[in-house]
C-alpha cells in the first residue's frame, strides 16, 4: 500500500519487490480477508484460493472447529515501514464503531527495526482534557497533548481502541488487529500533499472515540513469552535456535506466524507471515530466529469463551 509517509523498508530490509520504482510504501496487509483485499494460497492443495475462501468453505479442515462465528477472517496482519510521521489517530470501541459508521479496531505493534531516536506517540499527557485537545487541534499544536515514547528493537505495545496514537518516522512495525480499516484522524503535522492540500481530519468521530483516561502508557512488559492477549488475539514472541521447533499451541487449531528475522524450513524468510493449519508439524528454524506466534478467542488455549 502506498502512503504519504512509507518509504522503502520493505525492499531494503525485508528484500520485497515494490511494484513502482522510488514510491513510498507504507504498509503491506500480510494476512487479509476483506473486500478489497485477499491473501492467497500460493502452493499446495488449496493454490489460488482466498483466505475468505478457506475461512468460509474449509473452516474446520483448516482452521479447527471451536472457532468464534464471523463472516471473515477476524485478523489483519500488516508490516508497517514509517518514513515519515503518521497521523495523531484513534480507532472506535465496538461501542460506538457502528454508531459512526465504521468497525471497531484493537491492535498491538512489535517493533521490528527503528532508527536512533524514533519516537510512538501514545495516550495522551498528564493535565490534557478534552477542551485542551480540542483547543490544540484547532491552534495546531496536538503532539503537545500526546505522550511521547522511544522504544527499542523488540518491544512491543497493546493498542486499545480509544487509545489515542501515532508511529513517528523511523520504524519497521509489525502490526497484530482486529480485521478492520477504521481509522479517524485527529491532527496530520499540518502536512499537506504534493497539491498542497491537506488530507481530510475526522475530529466529531475521533473526539467521540478518544479514552480521556489514558495517560502516560509505556512499552508493554511481557509474561513471559506472551507479549498480548485479549479478546481478539494472543500474540507470541519465540526466539529459537538452529534446529528449535515451532508449532501450533493446540494440534486441532491453527496460528500464524510472522518470521521477524531468521528462517523456517529455509523458505519461510523474514518479513513474511504464513498459517499454519491446524494438524501442521512444526517448522524448524534454519538459522537463529525470532517469530510472532498469533492465534484468536474461542480456542481452548487462548482461554477466552467463545
Amino acid at each position: 500500500m502506498e502512503r504519504i509517509w512509507g518509504g522503502r523498508a520493505l525492499e531494503t530490509i525485508y528484500g520485497r519487490v515494490l511494484p513502482i520504482p522510488n514510491a513510498p510504501f507504507g504498509e503491506a496487509w500480510e494476512i487479509v480477508d476483506r473486500d478489497d483485499a485477499q491473501s492467497v494460497v500460493c502452493d499446495g492443495e488449496f493454490f489460488g484460493m482466498s483466505l475468505h475462501d478457506l475461512w468460509k468453505s474449509h473452516r474446520g479442515e483448516i482452521f479447527g472447529d471451536a472457532l468464534p462465528h464471523s463472516e471473515r477472517f477476524p485478523l489483519l496482519i500488516k508490516i508497517l515501514d514509517s518514513a515519515d510521521d503518521l497521523s495523531i489517530q484513534v480507532h472506535p470501541p465496538a461501542s460506538i464503531a457502528g454508531q459512526l459508521g465504521g468497525e471497531p479496531k484493537t491492535e498491538m505493534w512489535f517493533i521490528a527495526d527503528a532508527k536512533p531516536g524514533a519516537t510512538l506517540y501514545v495516550g495522551l499527557r498528564k493535565g490534557a482534557t478534552r477542551l485542551t485537545l480540542e483547543q490544540s487541534i484547532t491552534e495546531g499544536s496536538v503532539a503537545e497533548q500526546v505522550h511521547a515514547i522511544r522504544p527499542r528493537i523488540g518491544d512491543s505495545i497493546f493498542i486499545e481502541s480509544g487509545r489515542l496514537h501515532a508511529i513517528g518516522a523511523g520504524f519497521l512495525i509489525h502490526e497484530i488487529q482486529q480485521n478492520s480499516d477504521t481509522t479517524y484522524r485527529v491532527f496530520d503535522w499540518n502536512r499537506t500533499d504534493s497539491e498542497g492540500k491537506a488530507r481530510e481530519l475526522h475530529l466529531t468521530e475521533s473526539l467521540a472515540c478518544i479514552n480521556f483516561s489514558d495517560f502516560e502508557p509505556e512499552m508493554d512488559t511481557p509474561s513471559g513469552d506472551t507479549l498480548a492477549v485479549c479478546p481478539f488475539f494472543k500474540t507470541t514472541l519465540h526466539d529459537l535456535q538452529i534446529g528449535e521447533i515451532i508449532s501450533n499451541p493446540l494440534p486441532d487449531y491453527f496460528s500464524l506466524i510472522t518470521v521477524v528475522n531468521g528462517c523456517l524450513e529455509n523458505t519461510h524468510m523474514a518479513g513474511q507471515t504464513l498459517l499454519l493449519p491446524k494438524g501442521s508439524k512444526g517448522l524448524a528454524a534454519t538459522t537463529t530466529t525470532r517469530a510472532l506466534q498469533i492465534t484468536v478467542p474461542g480456542m481452548p488455549e487462548s482461554g477466552h469463551a467463545i
